[in-house]
């Protein structure tokens, strides 16, 4: 089976060509199909911005390690007790990377992200096919196309981001980093009734963007002093709701100045395991009495993620794709930054 993965460790950035971190299409077994899972004929799969970091060895240094989660695809075999969801051979789908066991004391807790099983079914889908259990599978909807299905992933991240910040309608709310994350988090705050909506982010064309999506504001923290600005927008108050979704060290220290007095503040990316920010407990915690929380997966989100997902302007996410055998390719394309989203096709199954 042709699977994208890392082979080489480092960063894929890396201006030295001998340190720099390696991708490519390799053979990997096929999954078995047990008696409660589905296997999935992959039609996309789209590079989330965690996967250099898979690249850099966040998550261990054994190469080669299989690539891809956000994906979508059409069931073509079903475990002989894979049917309590009515799934069927031919259904176009999309799902959740991670199975929760339901059975350890987090997962009973109505904890799932932190399930001790979690990595039991956590398989590489930027591939030919992928084997999931039927637990982990959702159906896409018939006005959802199998390219936009692919997003559901990272849609859900934008349900699990606005579950974190208790939004009221009407609260004013900042987003930092108009990468795919904060652009569907972004429309997913205007649907809550945010105010204020502001996005902070360096590139024009992805400022621009956000102000086709949503955003009444938008700041560019190369040419504008952000903190100026955001007084200006607030009157002074600040933002109820900031939300990081840059995963930029340089990006989020001065996030808690623009926060208003009782604001949530929600780092919702993956961030550097080195990078320690400085904090002042006295004026963020103590006097202005701010909630910090971050985002680790999605748990509970998928199902409405699903529903969300259709009311979602959500094409020019998906205007990169690169066939798999060009997955090198679209991993350059991806850190080059060129597209706000880079999608790879595993198979033309000829849905859009």
């Amino acid at each position: 089976m042709r699977t994208v993965a890392v082979t080489k460790i480092g960063s894929l950035r890396d201006p030295d060509e001998a340190k720099r971190g390696r991708v490519d299409v390799v053979d990997f077994p096929d999954q078995a199909l047990g008696p409660e899972d589905v296997r999935i004929r992959v039609a996309y799969a789209a590079i989330c911005g965690s996967d250099p970091h898979l690249a850099e060895g966040f998550f261990g240094t054994d190469v080669p390690i299989g690539l891809g989660h956000e994906i979508s695809g059409v069931i073509e075999a079903l475990g002989e007790r894979a049917h309590r969801n009515g799934l069927q051979v031919g259904d176009r789908v999309a799902g959740n990377f991670l199975r929760f066991c339901g059975t350890c004391r987090p997962c009973q807790d109505g904890r799932q992200q932190f399930c001790e099983h979690i990595q039991d079914y956590n398989r590489p889908g930027m591939a030919e096919t992928i084997t999931w259990h039927e637990s982990q599978i959702y159906r896409l909807p018939d006005d959802v196309t199998l390219l936009r299905g692919c997003l559901l992933e990272p849609t859900s991240v934008a349900v699990r981001i606005a579950d974190k910040t208790r939004i009221r309608v009407g609260e004013r709310v900042l987003i930092c980093g108009g990468g795919p994350i904060g652009q569907l988090a972004l429309q997913v705050m205007r649907m809550y009734g945010a105010t204020s909506l502001t996005m902070i982010e360096p590139i024009a064309e992805r400022r621009e963007m956000a102000l086709r999506h949503g955003a009444e504001h938008v700041i560019d923290p190369t040419t504008e002093d952000q903190a100026t600005r955001a007084g200006e927008i607030t009157d002074g108050r600040g933002y109820d709701v900031v939300i990081d979704a840059s995963g930029s060290p340089r990006a989020v220290r001065g996030l808690l100045d623009l926060a208003a007095k009782g604001g949530t503040v929600v780092y919702s990316a993956m961030y550097p395991e080195t990078f320690e920010m400085p904090l002042n407990l006295s004026d963020y915690l103590y006097l202005k009495e701010l909630t910090l929380t971050g985002v680790f997966v999605s748990p509970y989100a998928f199902p409405r993620a699903l529903q969300v997902l259709p009311h979602l302007d959500i094409d020019e996410l998906t205007t990169a794709v690169f066939p798999l055998e060009r997955a090198v390719d679209a991993f350059a394309a991806h850190v080059g930054g060129r597209h706000p989203k880079v999608v790879i096709r595993c198979n033309d199954l000829g849905d859009d």
